[in-house]
């Protein structure tokens, strides 16, 4: 896909209102810009469902299915008629709440069915990879793993994989992903946008409480913005 403006890329900004805000104050985007997210915009804080429709709205955003997403469909959309177990839980509710998704489930059940299935039908609908052309560059962007079809990977499998950091990518291509936090390749603090061959990592942990932030990358000359916390 070609853009016409400058390319934006962030990810996993687990439903921190304040580091987002941080952010695209920063990057001040244009609406010739594409700003694209790589998933996992919802759990942990909770501002998650409010900046999932914001995205939503914005013409101009184009987003990536990542795992904490799936696992609300998982929970509410494809498996909610699931049998209980004995917590009162489906157990991919259970999942959900394991990692950070009950303070999304106390707003989202709340809302008006309405907006609640115009939400999971966006979602369902959303890519696991998209493909950019910037400066003549290729870029896959991918929230954790990389859909390859000859290995009939499910869409599961695709959002929860974590790269090692030494896998070989497709060829005439950079991968830039998400998920895996960038302190998992380097030991920077705080964390910072994580650059390999041809691998980019842009998961600077938002979702976590003392020492991760929320990163944006511009593909066009490789800047990088961060949150102020």
């Amino acid at each position: 896909m070609l853009n016409t403006g400058s390319t934006y890329v962030m990810s996993d900004i687990h439903g921190n209102t304040e580091r987002f805000d941080s952010v695209m104050q920063k990057i001040q985007l244009q609406p010739e810009d594409t700003l694209y997210v790589l998933g996992d915009v919802i759990d942990r804080y909770p501002d998650g469902i409010r900046l999932l429709r914001k995205l939503m709205a914005m013409p101009n955003v184009r987003m990536l299915l990542g795992n904490h997403e799936f696992m609300m469909l998982d929970a509410l959309y494809y498996n909610d008629d699931c049998p209980k177990d004995w917590w009162g839980q489906n157990k991919y509710l259970r999942l959900w709440y394991a990692n950070g998704g009950g303070i999304t489930h106390s707003y989202i059940k709340h809302i008006h069915k309405t907006l609640r299935l115009e939400i999971f039908r966006y979602l369902h609908a959303l890519p696991l990879n998209i493909e950019v052309v910037v400066n003549k560059n290729q870029y896959l962007l991918i929230h954790g793993g990389i859909d390859n079809p000859a290995e009939c990977s499910d869409t599961k499998e695709i959002v929860w994989t974590r790269l090692r950091g030494y896998e070989t990518m497709p060829e005439g291509k950079t991968v830039v992903f998400g998920h895996t936090p960038t302190s998992h390749y380097q030991k920077a603090v705080p964390m910072k946008i994580w650059h390999g061959n041809r691998m980019i990592g842009v998961d600077c942990g938002s979702g976590y409480p003392e020492r991760g932030r929320l990163a944006c990358l511009r593909l066009d000359d490789m800047r990088e913005f961060y949150s102020d916390t």
